[in-house]
């Protein structure tokens, strides 16, 4: 065998190996799209409701988002009481402490 012969042969071989690799992964896609959807019929949602679907999540995503926003506003306010009235009793007791 020549090197010409060889390198086509490892041409052929290496476009046979790709072909397969591709093959794969279209079955493998096809597997994952159906069990996609059949996941999503067994919840009640068609795929037709797609679109809406992906809506209801986003809404979801922006409300959790909002509520973690008010979390963390509250936790500031808290704490901003806290400090402030520690504050305003560490300084009645020094104006006491003062005025006897």
């Amino acid at each position: 065998m020549t090197g010409q012969q060889a390198a086509d042969v490892r041409a052929i071989v290496v476009e046979t190996l790709a072909e397969q690799q591709r093959i794969r992964h279209d079955d493998i896609d096809a597997v994952v799209l159906k069990a996609v959807a059949t996941t999503l019929t067994s919840f009640g949602i068609d795929e037709e409701d797609r679109k809406e679907l992906r809506a209801d999540f986003q809404h979801l995503r922006r409300w959790r988002r909002s509520v973690e926003q008010a979390q963390s506003y509250t936790f500031k306010a808290v704490i901003t009481v806290i400090v402030t009235g520690f504050v305003g009793a560490v300084w009645l007791g020094i104006k006491v402490t003062l005025g006897k």
